[in-house]
């Protein structure tokens, strides 16, 4: 019985393998022309037999300020978003005032916006605060964008959290905010930290907030420096494909550590 089970389950198993390598196959080219040098669009070997860094080397030495500005930007907007959103997860789960469904709905409506629409809107307001080729700018227009999907994911985990486990903390004499700090934020790790994850991610992989409030080398996202450096006159991918690999690091990293994180707050918050 167990062999006709594998015989059975065999064309799906072919099937899903053959789906992930259709699916890995890009990050697997990306990988292979980062290390050919002078690898060009239709020149470049299926193996890298004759694999080389120096795509990486140059890529460093041209994007390395480039990478270091994502990377304060997508942390500042981790931070700031979680600062604003989980309080207001909490009191959007907690207190059930009047008018609070209506506004889970607007922020629901929000995240259909498109981000060039919000990306040109903010440019006169960022104007006149002179945040224009800043990176305070660029970390509140994607706090702006990632704020609302952070409170419906943060909230949907804190409803199910039973209200005596506040009661009893305020009656041991804590307030809303100690509760709030020492018995709600712990219970929601999970919740916080997949909102973090994808606030990071998003703030990351940023391109349309950076092409329309930034304009200066000085501060350039790293999605927008391997944007500059495709062009008609493109030879050398190596550099291009090194750079989106080097990009692709963080983002790779912050899944394989915090995915155990992201299961258990999605299902929560799907349960919910």
């Amino acid at each position: 019985m167990n062999t006709s089970s594998t015989v059975r389950r065999l064309p799906m198993t072919v099937l899903g393998i053959f789906f992930l390598a259709v699916m890995i196959f890009p990050v697997y080219w990306m990988l292979n022309s980062s290390l050919q040098a002078d690898s060009g669009a239709a020149s470049t070997e299926f193996l890298p037999l004759n694999a080389t860094f120096s795509g990486y080397a140059q890529a460093l030495e041209e994007q390395g300020p480039n990478f270091v500005t994502s990377l304060i930007v997508a942390l500042g907007t981790v931070v700031l978003t979680l600062v604003i959103a989980t309080p207001a997860a909490y009191g959007l789960a907690r207190f059930r005032t009047r008018g609070s469904s209506v506004f889970l709905l607007v922020l629901l409506i929000t995240q259909m916006i498109p981000v060039m629409v919000i990306a040109n809107a903010l440019y006169p307001l960022f104007n006149s605060l002179f945040l224009i080729n800043n990176v305070l700018g660029l970390i509140l227009a994607n706090t702006a964008a990632g704020i609302p999907f952070a409170v419906l994911l943060i909230r949907a985990f804190m409803g199910a959290i039973p209200g005596a486990l506040v009661e009893a903390a305020m009656v041991d004499g804590a307030g809303n905010l100690r509760a709030f700090l020492s018995i709600v934020v712990p219970i929601s790790k999970n919740a916080i930290v997949t909102a973090a994850l994808f606030t990071f991610l998003s703030a990351w992989s940023d391109f349309l907030f950076a092409l329309t409030l930034t304009s200066t080398p000085e501060v350039r996202p790293i999605t927008l420096g391997i944007y500059d450096y495709i062009s008609a006159n493109t030879q050398d991918w190596s550099a291009v494909m090194a750079t989106a690999v080097l990009a692709s690091v963080p983002a790779a990293l912050l899944l394989i550590f915090a995915q155990r994180y992201i299961a258990a707050g999605a299902v929560s918050g799907a349960v919910k």
